[in-house]
């Protein structure tokens, strides 16, 4: 199946949703449920993809798309579409915050009174600079309020990193969290390389703000070819998304 319903514990009066890579219409390293226009798939079957993962939510609803760049901008979901940010809020019901992955980590959040719901793209680079810090922010609500998701991603036996990543997340961790932080990154075959665990730093980082109620799909994207698209896996591939809305 295509589009799967996140399982998150989310209050009923949201959609929440995720993809597959099946069941589309893409050809060729898009095969098939390509949901990016920028990644080389014929911009028709991307429509017409993009249709059927719209048409799986509430009727009269529509999908906030962004630009993604690898950084830590939040944009409103119902005023803001498809300017360069990494992860939008929404409190307007029928407007989907949604977000492309192929590796790196989708994050869906909501309060718990299900009025205000946020998605973010945390890649490494996102992830360790405060793409989700920024996003609780945005939501404006107590972090104890909040849910949240941690889709599938590249896993921690597959994501090899360098130094940079390690170095990176340790300069943005509190003394008292770099060992935590360490914990994350376990030795790889190849000198001074490690295999990042991206949840469990999202996990620490939402910990952190207060959010308690964390809900983690743990498949792997690059060791999955018939589920997911994997950048690291396949280099020309295309876009999962996920996606979370306030029902109309």
């Amino acid at each position: 199946m295509s589009v799967e319903r996140v399982a998150a514990g989310f209050p009923r009066t949201l959609t929440a949703l995720t993809t597959t890579r099946g069941g589309g219409v893409g050809r060729g390293p898009w095969r098939s449920f390509n949901l990016a226009s920028h990644v080389g798939d014929d911009r028709q079957a991307v429509v017409l993809n993009r249709e059927t993962l719209r048409s799986s939510l509430p009727a009269g609803s529509r999908i906030a798309w962004l630009d993604q760049v690898h950084g830590t901008n939040v944009i409103d979901a119902a005023s803001h579409p498809g300017v360069p940010a990494d992860a939008s809020v929404c409190q307007e019901p029928g407007i989907a915050c949604a977000i492309l992955t192929a590796d790196c980590l989708p994050v869906l959040l909501c309060d718990r009174a299900g009025t205000v719901v946020a998605a973010a793209h945390a890649g490494w680079r996102g992830l360790a600079d405060g793409v989700l810090e920024a996003a609780v922010a945005a939501m404006k609500a107590a972090p104890a309020e909040l849910m949240a998701w941690l889709g599938p991603c590249i896993g921690p036996a597959a994501f090899e990193v360098g130094p940079e990543v390690l170095s990176a997340f340790c300069d943005h961790a509190a003394t008292a969290d770099v060992a935590a932080v360490r914990a994350c990154f376990q030795p790889s075959h190849r000198p001074n390389h490690y295999l990042a665990d991206l949840q469990s730093l999202a996990r620490q980082r939402l910990e952190a703000l207060g959010v308690s109620h964390i809900t983690v799909d743990a498949r792997c994207t690059r060791s999955s070819p018939e589920s997911f698209f994997s950048y690291r896996r396949d280099g020309e591939t295309g876009r999962m998304a996920s996606l979370i809305l306030v029902n109309p």
